[in-house]
């Protein structure tokens, strides 16, 4: 296991972060692909009902996700740390209490998901003639919840000891196998959403079992056998302090999408269909953004960990120039092929052609420069252990910007789901600033959780 692993501590910083970073934006692709592939069958054999369906559990999806990835967050951290610092003791004692806490999680979290599923969509006005098939779609995806615990577990814990590749193998099968069935389960065998949800389940399941297996033999430090489970109660501490706050970043990120989305709910079918597919396009376009972050995470952290905190500032700097020249090479491609780009998903239905294309229009413009930004400082917050930066953004973001000016614009000033549209994309430009003020002001350096 340790050829895969990188000391990120040291060499060309373009080089290493650029090397760490292209694994995670090709896991990124093929994760966000899967996911779209669901959208992309179910848009074309169900119609806009089904995608009506899949845009408003997804939303759901976001927040248990959310949850899953925050905690786990807090391993690549303090695992990065304690690396930078060459503690293997900790780093086992780390690991050992992450999967612990991810299995723990995620009993809580699927009897939570099973339980409030059907009265959320009943907040969120989903459309009457989708109810039925954004409830299907939720029971099974929320019986999967342990799987995604447990991959993301795993996976957290390769980033934070500098490997980036072996979450891309995993990825890379699962991949496969979702689209394989969605292709199987959505048509020929009739089920619908329902099998698009199956797919995803199993999928995730398989690749679960398949980083387990990979790690078993390849001389992975934690073996998975009972008696190696347990709790250190310091490190718990550490994880929490960046995994909770990064938690409660990104469910407050997707609560906030969730309730977008109930706004747009009230604009009938075809703008929440609309909608959910340019969602799903922003969401591809920050895929290199997502993976440029994660690296600067972990090359971060490392680098606290081993105090160099000039090397720390010059990864965040770097990472920063990488993420608006590549994410301005893709907004401008969306915005050239907008028309497109929604038609792959529902060809015959002008409405959501017309109110997608405006989506992206407004949502995935210059606006996705500052997104950029924003994203990169949080990125370099949680890697010092400051995720409570992160998470305070994450509230002036959804809370503050998005909500309350997507209310204001739709329906105080009458401008309609135009106005919500509007407010997302306006939504990134002050955690931007409270983000540069917090790496320019160097109090970071007075971090750390090793």
């Amino acid at each position: 296991m340790k050829k895969e692993q990188q000391d990120l501590t040291m060499g060309n910083v373009s080089i290493k972060l650029i090397k760490f970073a292209i694994p995670l934006l090709a896991a990124n692709l093929i994760q966000a692909f899967y996911s779209i592939a669901d959208m992309l069958v179910v848009g074309r054999i169900v119609g806009a009902v089904g995608l009506a369906a899949i845009s408003n559990a997804s939303m759901i999806c976001f927040i248990i996700n959310s949850i899953c990835i925050g905690i786990t967050m807090g391993g690549t951290v303090v695992v990065a740390q304690y690396k930078g610092a060459h503690d293997e003791q900790g780093q086992k004692e780390t690991v050992s209490t992450l999967f612990t806490v991810s299995f723990i999680m995620s009993i809580i979290l699927t009897i939570t998901g099973l339980l409030v599923y059907k009265p959320v969509f009943e907040l969120l006005n989903v459309p009457a003639e989708a109810m039925q098939d954004a409830c299907d779609y939720m029971m099974i995806i929320c019986a999967g919840t342990f799987f995604v615990f447990g991959y993301n577990a795993v996976c957290s814990i390769m980033k934070g000891f500098g490997d980036s590749r072996s979450p891309f193998i995993f990825i890379a099968v699962a991949a496969v196998i979702n689209i394989i069935l969605d292709l199987i389960l959505v048509g020929p065998l009739g089920l619908g959403t329902k099998g698009a949800a199956y797919a995803t389940i199993f999928s995730e399941g398989m690749s679960l079992i398949i980083s387990v297996i990979y790690l078993r033999y390849n001389s992975f430090m934690f073996d998975f056998k009972l008696k190696s489970f347990g709790i250190k109660a310091d490190k718990l501490v550490a994880i929490l302090k960046v995994g909770m706050p990064t938690a409660v970043q990104m469910v407050i990120v997707n609560v906030s999408y969730l309730m977008i989305t109930g706004m747009l709910n009230n604009f009938g079918v075809s703008v929440a269909a609309a909608s959910g597919i340019g969602l799903k396009v922003t969401t591809l376009v920050g895929m290199p953004c997502w993976a440029i972050g994660q690296a600067v995470t972990a090359m971060v952290g490392q680098n606290m960990g081993a105090h160099n905190f000039q090397r720390v500032q010059h990864t965040t700097k770097i990472g920063l120039r990488f993420n608006l020249m590549i994410t301005l090479a893709v907004v401008l491609l969306v915005l050239i092929f907008a028309e497109a780009i929604i038609m792959l998903f529902n060809p015959s239905s002008p409405d959501v052609i017309r109110e997608g294309v405006l989506y992206l229009r407004i949502c995935c413009s210059l606006n996705s420069l500052v997104y950029v930004a924003m994203y990169t400082f949080d990125s370099f917050a949680i890697g010092v252990g400051a995720a409570n930066i992160a998470m305070c953004n994450a509230l002036l973001d959804a809370v503050v910007v998005r909500l309350f000016m997507s209310w204001l614009f739709a329906f105080s000033l009458d401008y309609g789901f135009k106005g919500i549209y509007v407010g997302q994309a306006i939504s990134p430009i002050l955690p931007a600033i409270v983000g540069a003020i917090f790496f320019y002001g160097g109090k970071w350096k007075q971090k750390g959780l090793v």
